[in-house]
């Protein structure tokens, strides 16, 4: 089992040069698909590829590959959550995820929501903006975080919501999913709280200048 560690996983879509993993020692870093040429050339040597590979044309020389079918349920993004879990580790950074083709973000966006669901915890990357998902429980960000924040029900309604340290705070509220109460808060130099007490909520904010190390802050946090 890991522990403690951070799993990276690098999609075909844009990865912006802060978002470059730096992983530690007991992380682990796969690419999926596309996601191999993005990480080599930004000098990052994945642990695992994994993939059907019609982004990269064909499978990448590397001593640990994993070839799927192109005929699939699953996403390249998925299977490769699906290897880290296998392997242990319960937090997860998506990149190169986000920005692209807006199916693949939603895509990854309910992955992130099975990996809530479960009891683990992941946050998806790129473009200037980040989200995560938070299920029967709550995320706090430090008083360095700045920008939007916001938070939308996943499903019919989430209750015992609470946003502390937002510019519109909320106690014990109700958030449904018909209605976007939550779009466009903001962060006010504070430390912030999102919490809900059933139900799960996406949260979407701006990371700032230093996003990967915030963003592993965030990821490191009791889950």
């Amino acid at each position: 089992m890991a522990s403690g560690g951070i799993c990276y996983i690098v999609g075909a879509m844009p990865l912006e040069p802060e978002l470059t993993p730096v992983p530690r020692p007991g992380d682990l870093v796969i690419a999926a698909d596309g996601g191999y040429s993005a990480l080599l050339a930004r000098g990052v040597r994945p642990d695992l590829v994994v993939g059907d590979f019609d982004s990269l044309g064909a499978a990448p020389d590397h001593p640990a590959v994993l070839r799927l079918p192109t005929v699939k349920d699953e996403t390249d993004m998925g299977f490769a959550i699906g290897q880290g879990l296998a392997r242990g580790y319960r937090r997860f950074l998506l990149l190169g995820g986000m920005g692209g083709r807006l199916e693949h973000t939603v895509a990854n966006l309910q992955l992130l929501t099975g990996l809530s669901r479960q009891g683990t915890f992941g946050i998806l990357a790129g473009g200037g903006q980040a989200a995560a998902v938070v299920t029967n429980g709550a995320v706090r960000f430090p008083e360095s975080a700045r920008g939007f924040c916001s938070v939308f029900c996943l499903g019919d309604a989430a209750r015992g919501v609470s946003l502390e340290g937002l510019k519109y705070p909320l106690e014990d509220d109700e958030l449904t999913g018909d209605f976007p109460l939550g779009v466009s808060n903001e962060f006010l130099g504070l430390p912030a709280r999102v919490a809900v007490a059933e139900g799960s909520l996406l949260v979407i904010w701006n990371p700032g200048g230093a996003a990967l190390e915030e963003l592993r802050t965030l990821l490191e946090q009791e889950i």
